[in-house]
């Protein structure tokens, strides 16, 4: 488990000063800087870049408000199998408030949330994970005698980049499934005059929330995102387009029970409810635990988490969709044979129709042509 770095960075020195007290090593900075221009999905060209812009860089502050959530989005982001440069830069600007990592609590950890926003107001970066209770006034989640609301609305405020982590800070998650009780709402239905960075998934991948500040820090501006506000470098194409088990659902090879023998082989799941042809997510290839498996690696259907309302939308888990893309090759090779066939027919009758078309304009155009062509009686023409 990944624990906290207890040696502080000082606002004089730069990123590269503080990482060798550390003793993170030039090799492992520009190895990290490296594999963040793969996650950001650049060209090698912009890698040194992003060497210089966090070698140059002092400390950034950040503000991670926890709200109506169960923690585990903050508990995906701070563990792996060993501490990775991507853990100690998270640790890092996460230093200024973080009610779950800081050792203040009650009013030393107001102070230092006022303190934090006051000191740093238009510059720091505010991470939100928990979803925003809007029924009675907002009463379900108080911290300190405020709303989640009104905490959310005076962070948002000094902000230079808001970054929502986790379905309940995209969109309210389970919370706001039916009936939603509380009356959950995500980030981007409270805070409306600033972009907000969804960064989806129940949990997310710490990887995508480490590309994103970096993002941020490199370029001052949040990366390129999709209708849902999420960065189209992570979200911009659906699992089931990278999945590792797309070769078995092209050549309709589906488990159709847990325990069968296509399970052990390792065939599709769709048939068992797997929601991945309707969700955008980097899983297949980023992975968790290190990069170690995935929910579908290691042979449990996709259900969606990164999707708004999955909980409403792709209920039944274990229910397939009614439709997906795709064509499942081996069971319907005879139709598609026969569709491909019709088709050439159709092409080569067509290609003979328009040939005859053509040749039979040419004959009824070449006396004109020849007769255009001949010189008039008085001589040649002028």
């Amino acid at each position: 488990m990944y624990n906290p770095n207890q040696i502080p960075w000082h606002q004089d020195e730069s990123l590269v000063t503080y990482f060798e007290k550390t003793g993170v090593s030039r090799r492992k900075f520009l190895k990290f800087c490296t594999e963040m221009s793969v996650m950001l999905g650049v060209t090698s060209l912009v890698t040194p870049r992003i060497v210089n812009a966090l070698a140059a860089l002092r400390r950034p502050s950040v503000v991670w408000l926890s709200l109506q959530e169960c923690t585990g989005c903050v508990e995906s982001v701070l563990r792996s199998a060993e501490p990775t440069i991507g853990d100690l830069l998270l640790d890092i600007i996460s230093l200024d408030f973080q009610e779950n990592l800081m050792a203040a609590a009650g009013f030393a950890a107001e102070k230092a949330l006022q303190d934090a926003m006051t000191l740093n107001k238009g510059n720091y970066i505010l991470i939100v994970t928990g979803s925003i209770p809007t029924k009675e006034s907002g009463v379900y989640t108080m911290i300190g005698g405020r709303t989640a609301e009104v905490i959310l609305r005076e962070a948002a405020a000094g902000a230079a980049h808001v970054i929502a982590v986790g379905a309940c800070a995209h969109w309210g998650n389970v919370q706001a499934a039916r009936p939603n009780p509380t009356g959950a709402v995500g980030v981007r239905d409270i805070i409306t005059d600033k972009p907000v960075v969804n960064i989806a998934g129940c949990p997310p991948i710490a990887d995508v929330v480490t590309a994103t500040v970096v993002h941020m820090l490199t370029f001052g501006k949040v990366p390129d995102l999709d209708r849902e506000g999420r960065p189209k470098f992570a979200y911009g194409a659906k699992i089931h387009d990278q999945c590792e088990r797309r070769g078995h659902y092209d050549a309709g090879q589906f488990i159709e029970r847990w325990d069968d023998e296509a399970a052990r082989q390792g065939y599709c799941l769709y048939h068992m409810g797997c929601k991945g042809p309707e969700t955008f997510s980097p899983c297949p290839i980023v992975k968790w635990n290190s990069a170690t498996s995935w929910p579908i690696g290691a042979g449990h259907g996709c259900i969606g988490c990164t999707e708004p309302h999955f909980w409403d939308t792709m209920t039944p888990f274990y229910t397939r969709l009614p439709n997906a893309v795709g064509i499942p090759v081996e069971r319907t090779a005879d139709i598609l044979g026969g569709v491909l066939t019709v088709g050439a027919l159709a092409g080569i009758a067509a290609h003979a129709t328009f040939t005859g078309i053509s040749r039979t304009r040419t004959r009824r155009e070449l006396p004109i042509l020849e007769e255009s062509r001949r010189p008039p009686p008085d001589g040649p023409p002028l």
